[in-house]
């Protein structure tokens, strides 16, 4: 039956929806959105205002917004900002959506935005229906890498639309890394001048930064900053000297540098004055450290290095050495009011696991062992292992990055609950913004239902696959170039422009 089909179409599936075959004809020109009666003159919110704007476009492409337009004879939709969870009813004359938060009502606009459809003929309707929904992890995230390939602040925003369609809320922004530094630092611009593939057009400047906060939060988006060290920082070094290890080949420097020298006090004081304007420039209130893949062999050349592990009682054991650094690190950060994130490897090779709060698990194998290993020692989690993107991959590979269950290792419900949600990895090697988009989407909508969804209702990949082709068509009408999944058509086929 085609009105199901409609309703059953929302991508991530809601928690519990009730369908109707009673349907009502939506008319742009009488249509509006508003918030419930009495709060309409002292409660207006500029995120929801400009939600108004974006979905009306979205729902009735060609057509321009009226804020003010208010008719009570064709269907409108009422925020009620106070609910116990996320609400959405479809009725005769009037949509009411009741959330706990403004974020929640972000979700439910991007729901009745999915619910309305077009005849043959043109028209608009929606059908009688009511939802309950809510998130299954709070943390549901993208990582873009912008050190390996530079996007263009355009790639950017246009991933952050495409986010939140699929109602993802973290984009996790790897910023620097070992080939460029494309981050233009206040206090230390050499870093950037230096660092970055070119230093004027390959930065993101401070009003770069600000833009993309901004509209990301304006869509219900937090961004999570990464500024990754020890390792992964040769683009550092070139506009700060002696940051860097100096690595020796036969007793003298080679000219080649390694990791961060964890050895010096100046270290310190450039790391803790460089996080202190990353947290002043990024609201969020965690900082992800990185932490991965250190590369010991400079470590282990360099005799300066090597007395100072004398000195510290650390033998020749140099997890001892990057895990003295990383929780330097990470008490700097605290100092700042901001929670940090490392990547698995801190959490692995470290005795001393207190100063620690989450952990990102990203290396293959049984990723779950490791997801119950650092849940048992009391630390929060995020899953990124089954969601690495970026190896290219036919689209009909979804299925893997759908049937992936975060919570299916042996452990207490209070354990269960320290995995606090997962993250889509797409690195930069072999992605600019030729094809960063056809690359993530429609695959990480398939991580996103995971994110979001109730697993028992969306544990069947067939039943899934139409609603998934069905909302790719969906972000093709909205302008993302998202691969296809089958052979077949959309009724709006993607247009460039």
């Amino acid at each position: 039956t085609q009105w199901l089909s409609h309703v059953s179409s929302v991508w991530p599936l809601p928690q519990i929806v009730i369908p109707s075959p009673e349907r009502y004809q939506l008319k742009p020109q009488s249509f509006s959105f508003g918030y419930r009666r009495y709060l309409d003159t002292k409660h207006s919110c500029s995120v929801l205002d400009a939600a108004f704007k974006r979905y009306f476009s979205i729902l009735f492409p060609g057509y321009t917004y009226e804020a003010n337009l208010i008719t009570f004879s064709v269907l409108s939709l009422r925020i009620f900002p106070i609910c116990v969870l996320d609400k959405l009813s479809v009725f005769a004359g009037q949509a009411s959506l009741n959330a706990e938060t403004v974020w929640g009502s972000l979700r439910g606009l991007e729901t009745f935005s999915q619910l309305v459809y077009q005849d043959d003929f043109g028209s608009y309707y929606v059908n009688k229906t009511e939802i309950e929904d809510y998130p299954q992890f709070n943390y549901r995230g993208i990582l873009l890498d912008t050190s390996r390939h530079y996007l263009p602040v355009q790639a950017i925003l246009k991933t952050l639309d495409a986010m939140a369609y699929s109602k993802f809320n973290v984009f996790h922004w790897h910023l620097v890394d070992d080939p460029s530094f494309p981050y233009q630092s206040q206090k230390f611009p050499d870093l950037s001048n230096k660092g970055a593939f070119h230093p004027v057009t390959h930065i993101y400047t401070q009003s770069d930064v600000r833009r993309v906060i901004s509209y990301a939060r304006m869509r219900g988006i937090r961004v999570l900053p990464e500024f990754d060290s020890p390792g992964h920082t040769k683009s550092w070094g070139k506009g700060q000297s002696e940051l860097l290890t100096s690595c020796y080949r036969g007793g003298t420097p080679s000219g080649t540098f390694g990791p961060v020298n964890p050895t010096l006090p100046s270290t310190y004081q450039f790391m803790a004055s460089l996080l202190k304007e990353v947290a002043s420039v990024f609201p969020d209130p965690y900082i992800h450290l990185g932490g991965d893949e250190v590369d010991f062999s400079c470590w282990r050349s360099n005799p300066y290095i090597r007395a100072f592990m004398r000195k510290m009682g650390f033998g020749l054991d140099f997890s001892k050495l990057e895990a003295f650094y990383i929780e330097k690190i990470v008490n700097i950060t605290s100092v700042l009011r901001k929670t940090s994130i490392v990547w698995q490897d801190v959490f692995d090779y470290h005795e001393r696991r207190k100063f620690l709060s989450v952990v990102e698990v990203w290396k293959q194998g049984c990723y779950l062992c490791e997801v119950r290993r650092v849940v048992k020692a009391g630390l929060r989690v995020i899953l990124a292992s089954p969601w690495y993107l970026d190896q290219p991959g036919p689209t009909h590979n979804w299925a893997r990055y759908y049937n992936v269950w975060p919570l299916a290792f042996k452990g207490t419900e209070k354990q269960k609950s320290l995995v606090i949600g997962g993250e889509v990895c797409l690195w930069g090697e072999y992605v600019d913004a030729t094809n960063l988009s056809p690359r993530l989407w429609p695959r990480a909508s398939a991580a996103a239902e995971r994110l979001w969804s109730n697993e028992r209702q969306t544990s069947c990949v067939e039943r899934a696959f139409p609603r998934l082709q069905e909302f790719r068509c969906k972000l093709l009408r909205r302008g993302i170039q998202a691969e296809p999944l089958s052979v077949g058509h959309c009724k709006h086929e993607y247009q460039s422009g």
